[in-house]
């Protein structure tokens, strides 16, 4: 997914308070996308910055499970159209919370008809199925509610084996780590993948999976109907140690070189090299943090002959060299403190 105003000077982002909420699912959102932007535009001068406005369905303080009182910037009915709308977790039984704010539920289903992507984060993710933003879609909540989620909403199809669920622009996290990495790829998406690793470093107390490879994406396994090109990436995945070319590629599966790039950039929207490329460096990810390869044999195993160009499109694409990413990795999965 592409953020459409990722070149507009400014991105709305709204989050929704309500009493009972979690604070954190607040204030985690707020600190990691302001690190977000301050990295993007370090870097990019003109990235665009950040509008962030604190919402709910009465301007008046609301009360968190934290005993920490937040003002809303405005209401909902007088809210700016989100580009991004984040919805925090709840403490205990959202039924009576979401009863007390039907203004609120109105109003995220009339931005989210508007153009607006919306996280929902825990049970905040029960907000999303009362807006009738579910029926029909996948999702996740908070383990301790599946039940009675299921019971509330049958129309919904509930993924509780996910911790991450994305619905076109709904993304539902079942826990607050989760809700992390959804901010990590939604940085990403406006401020590029070095930003998003600068933030993932600096608040992730692990190493973790790609967002990618964490989420239920709806509709996934019909992405693209090229069956040709779905051939291919099954072997480009499990062939990480071929040092083979483009044309070397289109032989084996008997077509041109031409035809095989733009039947691969039309069906997976990046090149064939950008999406080998990527799926190399993030094996090269797993070898560092969990064997005790030298640099030069994790180069090997994922098909690169020379560890000094490895090595640099390793820096190139997380912004740390291999040997530091390996360091970073190891104190952070094995420290005994």
């Amino acid at each position: 997914m592409q953020i459409s105003s990722k070149n507009s000077d400014e991105i709305k982002i709204a989050l929704v308070l309500y009493d009972h909420m979690l604070a954190t699912s607040v204030s985690l959102p707020v600190e990691m996308l302001r690190a977000g932007e301050a990295a993007g535009r370090q870097a990019n001068p003109s990235a665009p910055k950040l509008d962030i406005q604190m919402v709910a369905e009465k301007n008046r303080p609301v009360t968190t499970r934290a005993l920490i009182k937040l003002l809303p910037d405005v209401s909902v009915k007088k809210a700016n159209l989100p580009d991004f709308a984040f919805i925090p977790s709840l403490w205990r039984n959202p039924r009576p919370v979401i009863n007390k704010h039907p203004n609120l539920v109105k109003w995220l289903n009339n931005i989210w008809h508007q153009g607006t992507t919306l996280v929902g984060g825990g049970t905040g993710v029960c907000f999303l199925a009362s807006a009738g933003l579910l029926d029909g879609h996948a999702a996740t909540t908070h383990w301790h509610y599946v039940d009675q989620f299921k019971r509330d909403y049958p129309d919904v199809i509930l993924k509780p084996d996910y911790f991450i669920t994305q619905s076109e622009r709904i993304y539902c996290a079942a826990s607050l780590n989760a809700l992390a990495d959804i901010i990590v790829h939604v940085i990403e998406q406006i401020y590029g993948k070095t930003a998003a690793n600068m933030v993932e470093r600096n608040f992730s107390h692990e190493i973790r999976r790609p967002y990618e490879e964490q989420r239920f994406l709806e509709g996934a396994a019909d992405r693209h109907s090229d069956e040709l090109i779905s051939q291919i990436q099954f072997w480009m995945r499990t062939n990480l140690q071929a040092n083979t070319t483009v044309n070397d590629i289109a032989l084996q599966f008997g077509t041109s070189q031409r035809t095989l790039t733009r039947r691969f950039k039309a069906a997976n929207g990046i090149s064939l090299i950008q999406y080998w490329q990527n799926l190399k460096l993030e094996a090269a990810r797993e070898l560092l943090t969990s064997t005790n390869l030298s640099i030069q044999e994790v180069a090997y195993q994922v098909g690169y002959q020379d560890q000094s160009n490895f090595s640099h499109l390793f820096k190139k694409a997380l912004n740390i060299s291999p040997k530091d990413y390996r360091m970073m990795a190891k104190r952070k999965l094995f420290s005994a403190n």
